[in-house]
């Protein structure tokens, strides 16, 4: 019978504390993609992503003694990852920049979608509307976005995202509601269509 990936990385996290550090290797190739794409995600920045990533895993690294398999693994690995990304989004209110990216197109241009062939502009416009959509997640508050993200792209059930974010089950069910409600509202004209 084979071992569930939970039961994997438990016995990674007991090697790792009784000293073979290259246990952390096999959790971060189990993880790191997954746990990268869901801070991209969060905060829209692939190198800040990166860095939060293994940031993550060196606190994993360092709370080898203390871990204690109470409850399932990705759980505990996501609340690590979401205290940083917490912790980031403080740093950035207290360090405000602005983006050389930020700066909007001219008014007047038509939409990339009228000036490229038809078959360019599908492309165009489905990845205007992903880009829409990943924007409409972003700007939701913190405690949404966190639900959101959690639930529907990294698959963690209420109770999970729970445990995550330090709140009651409830408490989730209710940021995923008005989540949902802010996000068709804000994406009510791309659902029209």
């Amino acid at each position: 019978m084979n071992a569930s990936p939970d039961d994997s990385d438990i016995s990674a996290m007991r090697r790792l504390r009784d000293g073979d550090d290259l246990a952390l290797n096999e959790i971060m190739d189990r993880w790191q993609r997954r746990l990268t794409s869901y801070l991209l995600r969060a905060i829209g920045n692939e190198t800040v992503a990166v860095d939060l990533a293994q940031e993550t895993f060196v606190r994993v690294y360092q709370s080898r003694e203390k871990y204690q398999p109470r409850g399932e693994f990705s759980t505990w690995l996501f609340a690590i990852a979401t205290n940083l990304l917490r912790q980031h989004f403080r740093w950035l209110k207290r360090h405000p920049t602005v983006s050389m990216d930020s700066v909007e197109p001219g008014r007047d241009d038509p939409p990339l979608s009228e000036r490229l062939p038809a078959e360019d502009a599908n492309t165009v416009e489905r990845d205007e509307r992903s880009r829409i959509v990943k924007d409409a997640v972003t700007a939701l508050p913190p405690d949404m976005r966190e639900a959101v993200l959690l639930f529907e792209y990294e698959d963690l059930s209420h109770e999970q995202i729970a445990k995550v974010a330090g709140c009651s089950k409830k408490a989730v069910e209710t940021r995923l509601y008005r989540a949902r409600a802010l996000l068709r509202e804000k994406l009510r004209h791309w659902l029209a269509s």
